[in-house]
């Protein structure tokens, strides 16, 4: 994850395929699809295909909340100066 949160490798796709350390990477420096590692023998590795996928999935779900929750705080600004309020009051109350 960058340091917004947003997935940006791979391996945020992987951690939440299964619980516990089920995967690794045979050059840690390098943690490409090449050096993917299954620990678990119960466990299938995924495809590259669907590690590329599973990670835009992942990439797409955060932007779409992100974007939602910037939506829903200018909409409840807005409706807070439908009430009336001016600017200096709803930042008093909610801090932007």
């Amino acid at each position: 994850m960058d340091n917004n949160g947003r997935p940006n490798h791979i391996e945020d796709y992987l951690v939440q395929l299964h619980s516990g350390q089920w995967f690794g990477w045979s050059d840690a420096k390098n943690k490409i699809y090449a050096n993917l590692v299954i620990h678990d023998d119960s466990k299938t590795k995924p495809t590259e295909q669907e590690c590329t996928d599973g990670l835009a999935q992942l990439q797409s779900d955060f932007d779409t909340a992100q974007t939602n929750k910037e939506t829903k705080k200018t909409s409840g600004k807005q409706k807070l100066k439908d009430l009336g309020l001016d600017d200096d009051e709803i930042q008093a109350l909610i801090g932007v």
